[in-house]
């Protein structure tokens, strides 16, 4: 199959967000766009048929409106729809290993429901192979207002654990900024030690110290990428905070925060780690999660 970048869709406020955004990756990285419908109760595709007896009717008109809004952006982006007889979740999985990534219309997890968050979305981040990434509807997308075209912000952040390999996560960072033709921020966050507070404050020579160890290893993680991807300006960041508290802060008018997650994690539950958790609480830019390692 060709490469392509698949976002599901299911008419919500937050899937058309998604679906925009996806188009703009799709035309920046030379992919094909694939909507990916799903629904168990699909019937199998009748042979002429008028519409009012066409039980997959809606789900057509679904795909079809939102691939004609694209094309119109896009002319020349190829776009192609997808309806599957499947639970939401398994076909979603299912799309992951086969696309460069999925892309997925999401709300900031709080008590309201909506049919890509929790259910659906949580899984697929947690058990997909391949980078997810969450896109939010702003507030004239979920009154149903048309949204022109955005100015793309002003970078991509990356954040970095420097413990086991990055190399997915830095491949994917770098080729989004790259293809964005935007800077590439590195962060690192970590906590300040017991031994470094006193009653003052904290100890600045233990402080400078880890700076300085944390900085040696995020150099040291970066330069390979750097080289690969010379047209990339990189700057890094270490910061004396909580990793995840961090990694907030620094995606603040970001265009695309990139966090990882664990490839080796086994079992069918959602569990995700508490920096993926709070880009997903607390971030307002597209969050792609990697898995790596």
């Amino acid at each position: 199959m060709q490469p392509v970048v698949t976002v599901g869709l299911d008419g919500s406020p937050e899937s058309l967000a998604a679906a925009r955004w996806a188009a703009d990756e799709a035309e920046k990285r030379k992919l094909t766009l694939r909507l990916l419908h799903a629904w168990p109760l699909l019937a199998p595709e009748p042979a002429l048929v008028p519409s009012e007896v066409d039980q997959n009717y809606w789900a057509k008109r679904l795909v079809h409106t939102a691939r004609a809004e694209l094309q119109t952006r896009h002319p020349g982006l190829l776009v192609v729809g997808s309806l599957v007889p499947d639970d939401a979740q398994n076909a979603l999985i299912q799309a992951a290993a086969e696309s460069e990534m999925t892309v997925l219309g999401s709300r900031r997890l709080e008590s309201v429901e909506s049919y890509f968050l929790g259910d659906i979305s949580l899984p697929v981040v947690a058990r997909a192979q391949r980078p997810v990434i969450l896109v939010r509807a702003d507030a004239q997308e979920r009154a149903g207002e048309e949204v022109p075209h955005k100015t793309a912000a002003s970078r991509v952040v990356v954040a970095l654990k420097l413990h086991g390999s990055s190399d997915e996560l830095l491949d994917f960072a770098f080729h989004s900024a790259a293809a964005r033709g935007v800077p590439l921020l590195a962060v690192h966050g970590r906590s300040v030690p017991l031994h470094a507070r006193v009653p003052w404050g904290v100890d600045h020579d233990v402080t400078e110290e880890l700076t300085g160890d944390a900085r040696k290893l995020l150099d040291k993680a970066l330069h390979p990428w750097r080289e690969k991807y010379p047209q990339v300006e990189v700057a890094d960041s270490v910061r004396l905070a909580g990793h995840a508290k961090a990694v907030v802060h620094a995606a603040e008018g970001a265009a695309l925060l990139v966090v990882g997650r664990s490839a080796h994690r086994h079992g069918l539950g959602s569990h995700l780690g508490h920096v993926v958790q709070a880009a997903l609480h607390h971030v307002s830019c597209p969050v792609a999660v990697v898995p790596h390692g």
